[in-house]
């Protein structure tokens, strides 16, 4: 199989290939090649505003909120050539590709207002509160809890696993509002944006957080933290906020992938591992592995709408129960 842009995509692909190239080959030329996320963490913030700045963060977005409104295609190329020219791995990639997009599907115009242009120029870093000491990878059993008070909520519960917590300026947590719920269908939460810096986790990249006792304003103005989309439609947005985790920055992690590989090959060959039949069929399978993860998020992205990809939930969440 062939796959080939369309020839009017070959001036943006240069484009974006000669600004990647005059930075990371002068003044971010330290970050080249550094694909994990926890060194460097000063200069990797000066790389987010850098992108921001030019309004390469978040091409798909609006323009309005620091985009370029980019076609699904474009962010595409724009991927691969990031994984190209080995520019470092996005720390703020929780805000640009889960909840900036949900925000733009579910926000409303105060938050998008607020959050989306600080995201869009790397000002600030965002993570994720939603696994929980007993409710791991199924997040049907959450149990921190939401409770109104007066006019704000209050937050108790304890959440694992925050990616990039020690540096994030904003957390989005999921929890319960419904007293007695306990299910999928009965899962009343609320989305929740929050102030927080999470506790210290040394290099793993994700650490323990406890937003016990956080208070929030539930008219979402001023400082604290703010409810995304109704009261009782959390389940909803969590399951649009996982959806966009199949979006195009898929396309920049496989591209990391065929480096990693083509690398392993390359030193196959030099050492003479690469004669050992049993060596040379796991490289065929993992180069097979690549070409099929990248044929099918082709696939998927070819079955969206045009410039639609960053704006909107993908529908087919296999976490999700039937019928939401």
């Amino acid at each position: 199989m062939t796959l080939a842009f369309a020839p009017e995509l070959e001036s943006f692909r240069a484009e974006a290939a000669a600004w990647l190239e005059e930075q990371l080959s002068g003044p971010f030329k330290d970050l080249r090649g550094l694909h994990n996320h926890v060194d460097a963490i000063e200069r990797r913030r000066e790389w987010e505003e850098r992108l921001g700045a030019a309004r390469w963060s978040c091409i798909g977005w609006p323009q309005a909120f620091g985009g370029r409104d980019a076609t699904i295609a474009e962010q595409v190329v724009f991927a691969e050539e990031y994984a190209r020219a080995g520019a470092p791995a996005r720390i703020g990639h929780i805000g640009i590709e889960l909840a900036g997009p949900t925000l733009l599907a579910f926000g409303s115009e105060e938050q998008k207002q607020r959050f989306l242009p600080d995201i869009a120029g790397g000002r600030s870093i965002w993570c994720q509160g939603y696994s929980e000491p007993n409710a791991g990878s199924d997040l049907s059993n959450v149990r921190t809890k939401a409770r109104r008070d007066g006019d704000r909520y209050l937050i108790d519960g304890q959440k694992i696993w925050t990616s990039m917590g020690s540096i994030a300026d904003w957390c989005f947590v999921l929890c319960r509002t419904e007293v007695g719920s306990a299910d999928r269908r009965g899962c009343r939460s609320c989305w929740w944006i929050c102030t927080s810096r999470a506790s210290p986790y040394g290099r793993s990249g994700r650490s323990p957080a406890s937003p016990s006792s956080a208070r929030c304003s539930s008219t979402g103005r001023g400082q604290g933290l703010r409810p995304c989309g109704e009261e009782g439609q959390g389940w909803k947005v969590a399951m649009g906020l996982l959806g966009f985790e199949r979006g195009v920055s898929t396309l920049a992690q496989q591209m990391h992938f065929r480096t990693e590989l083509d690398e392993l090959i390359a030193t196959a060959k030099a050492n003479g591992k690469a004669a050992d039949p049993l060596i040379r069929q796991r490289l065929a399978q993992a180069h097979i592995g690549l070409k099929i993860m990248r044929y099918n998020a082709l696939r998927m992205l070819a079955n969206a709408e045009s410039g639609q990809l960053s704006r909107r939930p993908i529908p087919t969440s296999s976490t999700g129960p039937p019928g939401t």
